[in-house]
């Protein structure tokens, strides 16, 4: 079924719910496209055809998707950009192992998981594995949702201060899935799973995921608890608002990019890092019939908006946020500032968010880092340096970020994906 005309709370958890890894993530964005009349185009082929119409490129955990109007070659673009992956734990390539009667499976956290959340929860596990296929491989999604492992605590009996322990990622985060003195093949649970023959399976990138289905909270049921909100927040309000202004033909050709591995710095070939949204940019010029020069001249009247969630003020640490810059949960969209380029927001890219949330007639949030704690980055700067193009840092509030489990407000995913309408969709342009 296709995503509903407007971004809903709802529709958001059933989007989180229905993508556990940056795999599923694309598979669900894509699926969404193709309702829409969304052409999937392989990179290692000519896109002779792709002229007006409506495309997407996958790149394992990346996607990138355009609708194209009848543009001439010098045509901007404006981008919404996300990132599909979240902090996690990953199985280990030798994940099997016995002890004290245990069987076990190795695990390593991926990004900046906050390693205490993860304990004690029923995990389920899913990613991808490559297969063989005739003399070469194919790919195969996974996705088993029954709580086979988990990572146990320790007792407050047992910690010399029960104040509780601080957690070694080597030794602390393997989880339990059943007793015994020999270890057992996780990786053969798995493929039997996916319905493959364990000796078929050449390569596999697996990750755990909390099995609790998202929900609406709260008194009032105004807050929304899931995992993966950063950044499938994002990615959720991206793609609503991109399907919009595909609806709203205008100057400059919408674009929607979400990138894996953002939370591990985005140094892959499908990273923000990556020439994954220059090359398709450029082929979008080519197919138009444009030229380099063309392509140069689209990027310097094109924009970016990095879609990344924001840190709300928190009730109980409300003095480890700047005094003067308080974010609330439902009061809208957020810009994001930084002086040492932590986010690559200016005044041209702030300016242009803050016309976008008031066409959208949304109030605008204004975020700055305490000065004296490290800030957290996302993929703008690097998406601004790779392209050349302004960008703005913007996101919608949340609480617990990187925890296994996060909050943020009911009302923002609609205000959030409102104004990312606006800002594909400028009045006046």
């Amino acid at each position: 079924m296709p995503v509903s005309t407007t971004a809903s709370a709802s529709g958001l958890c059933a989007f989180v719910d229905a993508s556990p890894s940056p795999f599923h993530v694309v598979h669900t964005v894509a699926a969404e496209l193709a309702v829409r009349g969304f052409v999937e185009l392989p990179e290692a082929r000519p896109w002779t055809e792709a002229g007006a119409g409506r495309y997407y490129v996958v790149r394992g955990g990346s996607l990138v998707a355009w609708a194209e109007g009848d543009t001439e070659p010098a045509g901007a673009f404006r981008v919404v950009g996300a990132h599909t992956d979240s902090p996690n734990l990953r199985v280990k390539q030798h994940p099997d192992l016995a002890v004290a009667g245990w069987q076990l499976v190795g695990l390593e956290p991926y990004g900046g998981a906050w390693l205490n959340s993860w304990l004690d929860r029923e995990l389920g596990v899913s990613g991808r594995l490559t297969v063989r296929s005739g003399n070469g491989m194919a790919e195969k999604l996974v996705r088993i949702d029954e709580p086979v492992l988990r990572v146990p605590q320790l007792a407050i009996h047992l910690s010399e201060d029960r104040r509780g322990v601080t957690l070694d990622p080597q030794r602390h985060v393997n989880a339990v899935w059943g007793v015994g003195s020999e270890p057992r093949s996780f990786l053969a649970y798995v493929a039997e799973h996916a319905g493959v023959a364990p000796g078929e399976v050449l390569g596999w990138e697996l990750m755990t995921h909390d099995l609790t289905p998202s929900r609406l909270v709260g008194r009032d049921g105004d807050l929304v608890s899931a995992p993966r909100l950063d950044n499938q927040g994002t990615c959720y309000a991206g793609l609503h608002a991109f399907l919009a202004a595909t609806e709203r033909p205008g100057a400059a050709t919408p674009v929607l990019a979400i990138f894996d591995h953002e939370e591990v710095g985005s140094q892959s070939d499908r990273g923000a890092q990556s020439d994954l949204l220059p090359a398709v940019l450029e082929r979008i010029v080519l197919a138009r019939g444009g030229g380099r020069s063309e392509y140069l001249a689209a990027l310097a009247g094109s924009i970016c908006a990095s879609g990344d969630m924001a840190h709300a003020t928190h009730p109980n640490y409300p003095e480890r946020h700047e005094p003067s810059h308080r974010i609330q949960i439902n009061g809208g969209p957020v810009l994001k500032v930084n002086q040492n380029l932590r986010y690559a927001t200016d005044a041209v890219g702030a300016a242009a968010f803050a016309l976008a949330c008031a066409q959208a007639e949304v109030p605008l949030q204004r975020y700055v880092h305490r000065a004296d704690l490290p800030c957290g980055s996302t993929i703008g700067p690097m998406t601004a340096a790779r392209t050349g193009m302004p960008t703005v840092d913007v996101g919608a509030p949340q609480l617990a970020m990187h925890s296994a489990r996060e909050l943020m407000g009911a009302q923002d995913v609609w205000a959030y994906s409102a104004a990312l309408t606006a800002f594909l969709t400028p009045a006046g342009r």
